[in-house]
């Protein structure tokens, strides 16, 4: 950048990068070109120098100020404005050099800025909406003096813009959807170094499902006060230049919350709670309130060819002050080594002592690829439909092709037949006999394999109903990772399902210290509490489920379960009503409009259910014909459901809607065959 391109330099904090862009492409559109030179990694030393001499060189510095510079009293945008101020202390007083934008409802009074700032104009564009007016300014301002012909340059200047978050077109956190298929919950991922499974993401009841629209309420912490040596990672930003590597930030940040898990004494929030937080601009102080810690980890991941760069700061979420930031360029092959060092420089930065035994060991991918194709695995897996699911699966193989000891793809492959077979895309005998051939493949890897030992809990409890090897497998799995939320959230419907009350809210409690703003968890905390009698303790998770995620799927089906067995059931109609098709709404349904009397409307929905949902919830189906009183046709459905291996009915035996079979002889038959006692 030279004074000849009479350039400009716009300067911001990363969450507003949105506004900082809608500013760059108004000056685009009136011809002063936006270098944004998103070939180059930011960072290091050369990046540095290469700011601080364009800082030297501009023609305008324009700092945007927000609410978001506020809170951040420590960041690389206020040296980028000291630097300014430096310059234009060299500067005639009738010079334009500063030219300061606000872009929310920050007071210039209470703005905490340098006080050259406050000597010049400021400019208002809320959310960097850019009217012409100011476009015109800045052309004026570019423009040299004019000749006494009393004509200007032909061409307006050549501007560059900066943030802290990268170029231009870094983007803030984009809101996250992740799609549900069928009445399945999603899956969460087995991950490099600790692995977890995500098993309640698979086998719970078959109402917790399809798409979770996510905010961010203001949630009581689950621990109470909040520990110093707490921390929350939050999804990184995926600031390359196509934009289309979001799945390698999602995973970067995982896995460090996967090794941040193994540093003693440190508390670490799971990633499903943290990850509610995906496109929020919300301050880290909320978000560290909301999540019940003392520190929040943001972080953004660039990509240009084999080179990476990864940048973490971690937040004091009392004070908003950055305490500890880092920046590493390496290539691709070293992303494991750049984890590491990141998860250790957290842990010291919270004083928080590592030896030997403790700090993870650096390592080098054997084969860059492998993990690129895994990590675009996970991402295909987490959308759970047919053809996703066979593009995870062929991910996870090539992966394993080109490394056969890469241990997280073959866990990962083991999840990918778990799921085809909860959702039926795959005979449920083969997609489980292939999960197990892959779970046993990732033992062999490694014995200690948190989540191979999950999906055998899993196979035993969900297809062969071998509830003694289930819990021996989950066991096994807690014994390698005591603080996987989700491990802990099935262990809850294992032991409930055993008639073991006590322990299983034991483990859904412990379960929600570990996430506390997991939609799922809430849920299944409700769906057991209602199964054990406890309305009124059901009806608060499940409303505390909606509060996080007001669209997660079946949680209107359980809530309306509950409203019609406390007697309210005009309310749990207007509750099915408001489900989803694919989350039980028909089902639901025709309960509902059977205990209001009104049965031709329950035959109907009744018939709906069948028609479109009878092979993916074939229990759903027999809960209806129990409900109604057609006992031969419920069990017609059950019969089904244990072919299809259905996950309810692991729940079987405390279905208040299965009331009336449980004096018929078929229903202990069918007790025998699950091998539960009658």
């Amino acid at each position: 950048m030279t004074e000849q391109s009479r350039a400009v330099f716009l300067s911001y904090a990363s969450q507003d990068a949105e506004a900082a862009q809608k500013i760059c492409e108004a000056l685009r559109a009136a011809g002063i070109e936006v270098f944004l030179d998103q070939s180059e990694l930011r960072g290091g030393d050369a990046w540095d120098q290469k700011i601080r001499r364009e800082i030297r060189d501009c023609a305008l510095f324009i700092p945007i100020v927000s609410r978001h510079t506020q809170a951040r009293l420590e960041g690389y945008f206020r040296l980028e404005w000291k630097l300014a101020v430096d310059r234009s202390q060299l500067m005639a007083t009738e010079r334009t050099f500063l030219v300061p934008v606000v872009v929310d409802d920050t007071s210039d009074r209470d703005a905490i800025i340098p006080d050259p700032f406050r000597q010049v104009q400021w400019t208002r564009l809320p959310g960097g909406d850019t009217p012409p007016e100011f476009v015109a300014r800045i052309v004026h301002l570019l423009s040299p003096e004019p000749h006494p012909s009393g004509r200007h340059p032909d061409q307006p200047g050549r501007g560059r813009a900066h943030g802290e978050g990268g170029s231009i077109v870094g983007s803030q956190r984009q809101a996250a959807t992740r799609r549900r298929l069928a009445l399945w919950v999603v899956i969460g991922l087995a991950t490099a170094g600790i692995a977890y499974v995500a098993i309640e993401r698979f086998v719970l009841s078959k109402r917790a499902v399809h798409t979770a629209s996510v905010s961010a309420p203001a949630l009581p912490a689950a621990g109470g006060a909040i520990a110093d040596k707490s921390i929350a990672v939050l999804p990184f930003v995926d600031l390359s230049q196509r934009k289309d590597q979001q799945f390698f930030a999602d995973g970067m940040a995982e896995e460090i919350v996967d090794l941040l898990i193994r540093i003693p004494h440190l508390r670490v929030i799971g990633h499903v709670s943290s990850f509610q937080f995906k496109g929020s601009d919300e301050d880290p102080r909320s978000i560290g309130d909301k999540l019940g810690v003392g520190y929040v980890v943001e972080g953004s991941v660039r990509t240009a060819g084999s080179r990476i760069r990864v940048a973490a700061q971690l937040i004091d979420a009392h004070s908003g002050v950055h305490k500890w930031s880092q920046t590493l360029d390496r290539d691709l092959g070293d992303v494991l080594a750049v984890q590491q060092e990141i998860a250790s420089g957290i842990a010291r930065a919270l004083e928080l002592a590592v030896g030997v035994d403790d700090a993870p060991e650096r390592r080098h991918l054997q084969n860059p690829e492998a993990y690129l194709l895994y990590l675009r695995g996970r991402s295909a897996l987490d959308r759970l439909d047919r053809d996703s699911l066979h593009e995870a699966q062929s991910d996870f193989e090539q992966a394993i092709a080109l490394d056969p000891a890469f241990l997280p793809a073959a866990e990962s492959l083991a999840l990918a037949h778990v799921a085809q077979a909860a959702n039926q895309f795959v005979p449920s005998r083969l997609a489980w006999e292939q999960a197990r051939t892959a779970a046993e493949a990732a033992l062999l890897i490694d014995p200690q394999s948190a989540s191979a030992h999950g999906v055998l809990g899993l196979l035993h409890a969900q297809y062969e109903f071998d509830w003694d090897a289930a819990e021996a497998e989950f066991r096994k799995a807690f014994a390698l990772n005591a603080r996987s939320a989700d491990t802990l959230d099935f262990a809850a419907q294992l032991a409930f399902s055993r008639g073991n009350r006590d322990e299983a809210m034991r483990r859904i409690n412990a379960s929600l210290s570990v996430d506390p703003l997991d939609p799922y968890t809430h849920q299944t905390q409700g769906w057991l509490r209602y199964l054990s009698g406890d309305l009124a303790g059901a009806e608060q998770a499940l409303h505390r489920s909606l509060e996080i995620s007001p669209t997660l799927s079946s949680s209107h089906l359980m809530l309306g379960e509950i409203l019609l067995a406390g007697g309210r059931g005009e309310a749990a109609l207007t509750e099915m009503a408001a489900e989803t098709p694919d989350g039980g709404r028909y089902p639901g349904l025709a309960v509902v409009y059977f205990a209001l009397g009104r049965r031709a409307e329950s035959d109907r929905a009744l018939a709906q259910a069948v028609r479109e949902f009878g092979n993916l919830w074939p229990y759903g189906v027999a809960e209806a014909q129990a409900f109604r009183g057609e006992p031969d046709r419920a069990f017609e459905w059950l019969v089904k459901a244990y072919e299809a291996r259905d996950p309810d009915l692991m729940f079987i035996k405390d279905d208040p809607l299965l009331g009336s079979l449980r004096g018929d002889p078929r229903y202990k038959a069918v007790l025998r065959r699950m091998n539960l006692p009658e």
